[in-house]
């Protein structure tokens, strides 16, 4: 029996990309209701109605950098839906590609609060009323960028850092207390979902939405605690961790940042394009 069966599956962000993919797998997997919390209200709407066909979806506008609209908003899916059993943190932003002398305290501030703060927020509601209860789980999207320093991206490179950590964090403590609720960290290399448009990678292709999507709900189905998603080689990105752990600095980033061209994938990044 699947995981996602029955349960009501939560998802910011869910209103496009592979947010919206994952809503429709869980509902196709039988979710009893799938909640999108999204800040594009047209993206929220199309999506409701599309989904719709597959099963109960509730839309909400919501600003998940905002902890007094997630409480809001919150109270009110709890009210108008029922507990959350399944939360995907998904909703995530990058600004530009400059270097970060001339990031502004503005993308700063809005890269972080989405990236790392959301993330946060958004579970802090949900997750005492999992502990009580004594199950649920909690997947959070971070990023490739969160485990590997790459130029052109630091201020979002901090956030999925931050990301991680605190997720991962989040997954001992639960284990420490002995609690039944889940947490699974997912950091999946460039997906094709506009977001990273004009990125190019020499070695690594940008790996397909659709699939990323279906291997994010498989490893909540399979309790996974972290999920590196690279293309090709599953093992591509721990071998890489290998060699940054062995080699001279130096060493490692002319073999993985010059040779592999990993530190110039974001070189004619321009993003989504409205």
């Amino acid at each position: 029996m699947s995981k996602i069966k029955g349960k009501r599956v939560l998802i910011t962000g869910g209103a496009s990309g592979i947010g919206r993919l994952m809503g429709e797998t869980a509902l196709e997997k039988g979710a009893d209701a799938l909640v999108i919390w999204d800040i594009n209200q047209e993206n929220i709407d199309a999506t409701v109605r599309e989904l719709g066909r597959k099963g109960t979806v509730h839309g909400y506008r919501v600003d998940v950098s905002r902890h007094e609209a997630v409480a809001e908003c919150y109270a009110k899916v709890k009210k108008e839906v029922g507990d959350v059993d399944i939360l995907i943190n998904c909703a995530g932003i990058i600004t530009s590609n400059k270097t970060f002398d001339q990031c502004t305290e503005e993308e700063i501030d809005r890269t972080m609060a989405v990236n790392a703060i959301a993330p946060m927020y958004v579970a802090r509601q949900m997750l005492p009323d999992m502990i009580r209860r004594n199950e649920g789980h909690i997947c959070t999207i971070a990023s490739a960028g969160g485990m590997l320093s790459n130029p052109k991206m630091s201020v979002y490179a901090a956030s999925k850092w931050a990301a991680v950590g605190w997720s991962d964090s989040v997954r001992i403590e639960l284990q420490e207390m002995g609690s039944r609720v889940r947490v699974t960290t997912i950091a999946p290399y460039y997906i094709t979902t506009g977001m990273f448009d004009g990125v190019e990678s020499r070695v690594f292709p940008l790996l397909k939405p659709e699939k990323v999507s279906k291997q994010i709900i498989k490893a909540i189905e399979g309790d996974r605690m972290f999920l590196m998603l690279m293309p090709w080689i599953p093992m591509a990105y721990h071998v890489m961790r290998l060699l940054q752990g062995i080699l001279p600095m130096r060493v490692f980033d002319w073999l993985v940042g010059e040779t592999l061209g990993i530190y110039h994938t974001m070189d004619n990044f321009t993003g989504r394009r409205k």
